[in-house]
């Protein structure tokens, strides 16, 4: 059975954060915000959603950005984001094959041992 998300319509949202409904449609519009539908297009806001608004709530009020700088500073963290999951994809590729890279290097070092030293200095200039 699947977990329903809790979603927040666009009126409980205005009053938790004590903004006007507009503001989230500005938002929306902006391309900062993207809230689901309901069958009856009623825009509903997730935890997630919440934590974005949160984020550009703080932007705004307390860090006095503009809209085009909170979206700047949005599309940087996802850009972040994606970067950092791509390191921990790369590093888990290197814990589960660390064996086979040093039994390469291993072979790879007894087979640089059987080129004569002069020929390794030439080759390395």
């Amino acid at each position: 059975m699947k977990k329903k998300n809790k979603t927040y319509t666009i009126s409980a949202v205005a009053e938790i954060y004590e903004i006007h409904p507009q503001t989230l449609r500005l938002y929306e519009r902006e391309g900062l915000l993207k809230p689901s539908r309901s069958d009856g297009n009623t825009r509903l806001y997730t935890d997630v959603d919440l934590e974005r608004l949160e984020l550009i709530l703080s932007l705004t009020r307390e860090l006095g950005v503009n809209l085009a700088g909170v979206e700047i500073i949005l599309n940087m963290r996802a850009k972040m984001d994606a970067m950092q999951q791509e390191f921990e994809r790369f590093f888990e590729y290197l814990r589960t094959h660390a064996g086979e890279f040093s039994q390469q290097v291993e072979t790879f070092s007894e087979s640089e041992a059987l080129i004569p030293i002069s020929r390794q200095n030439k080759m390395m200039n």
